[in-house]
């Protein structure tokens, strides 16, 4: 049986299905073992990037393992490529499975399983992986877009913090629906409106429907010319988030120049606070790809290079 270290704190991702069923799996298991309800933490890449890792011992999953992770009483259950071995830290790893179900089989080596979990597990196993040939993966690609619609702390609350009441909940009578009718339409719509960030991404707006299978289809089916296809979302907060998406791995590399992270050919980034809106985002993006090209042709407020790299440093102080 796999030795767990106490933990202050469990983190995990927000931005995805995955890290909300992995993060509420960790709580469990550590309820169970330590007889407490152990925090839980979730941040987007960026911002998790950016914390300052303080605590003496903690839980982590659905994020990268890296070299500020590996320390003595933390555990990571991951499944991101990662090139950090560790030296201190326990580190469960394995990326042919989700970050959900490598927790969810940490949770049966102790006792917890049931068959809601497993139902829910598989699903969302065949949705982070997107294993579009599995005969689940239209209804998997519906709980995850509730995470895209609904947002994390939102379905958290909604499900009481117990991940088995997001199976079969009624808002996946919603999902199905947008699918039916919003995506037909959202992918027509879309196909017609892709701007060209560089020669390789481009900036696909979207309207209506679910925006992973859109994209998906948009690549699988060479709709666009471009090998990467970016879309852009601004939440309430203004915080805008870049999502990445390709056929051959190239979407990963593209993230990491923005500090960002994921799969290969599924990862995202948040813009710096200065990016306010989806146009300054996309002005950003053209003058990180192609600094050259752009820098003679950018919008207000931003009008060259050393403008927003200003605004943005004077933003992380």
């Amino acid at each position: 049986m796999t030795e767990l270290p106490k933990p202050e704190i469990i983190f995990t991702h927000e931005s995805d299905l995955d890290g909300l069923v992995a993060g509420l799996l960790l709580q469990k298991l550590a309820k169970k073992k330590f007889h407490k309800t152990v925090p839980l933490e979730a941040y987007h890449y960026n911002y998790w990037k950016q914390r300052d890792l303080r605590e003496r011992a903690a839980w982590v999953t659905d994020f990268t393992f890296e070299a500020r992770m590996d320390k003595p009483e933390w555990l990571v259950i991951d499944h991101h490529t990662t090139e950090t071995p560790p030296k201190n830290a326990g580190l469960i790893h394995d990326v042919n499975k989700s970050a959900g179900l490598l927790c969810y089989e940490l949770c049966k080596e102790n006792g917890i399983s049931s068959p809601k979990l497993d139902r829910l597990v598989h699903l969302n196993n065949v949705a982070d992986l997107f294993l579009e040939n599995d005969p689940d993966f239209v209804a998997a690609t519906d709980y995850a877009n509730l995470v895209k619609i609904y947002q994390f702390w939102n379905l958290h609350m909604l499900i009481g913090g117990e991940i088995e009441n997001l199976l079969d909940h009624p808002l996946l009578e919603v999902m199905a629906v947008k699918r039916r009718i919003e995506d037909p339409l959202g992918f027509e719509w879309s196909k017609n409106n892709i701007a060209e960030i560089s020669p390789t991404v481009g900036h696909m707006e979207t309207l209506i429907g679910n925006t992973n299978l859109i994209v998906h289809q948009m690549l699988e089916t060479k709709a666009t010319k471009y090998a990467v296809l970016v879309t852009l979302f601004k939440r309430a907060n203004n915080v805008v988030i870049a999502s990445f998406r390709s056929r051959n791995g190239e979407a990963l590399k593209v993230a990491e120049k923005f500090q960002g992270g994921g799969h290969a050919n599924a990862a995202g980034a948040l813009m710096p606070k200065a990016i306010r809106n989806v146009p300054d985002a996309v002005d950003y993006l053209r003058q990180i790809l192609q600094p050259k090209t752009h820098a003679s042709s950018v919008s207000q407020p931003f009008n060259n290079l050393e403008s927003l790299f200003a605004s943005i440093e004077a933003e992380k102080k």
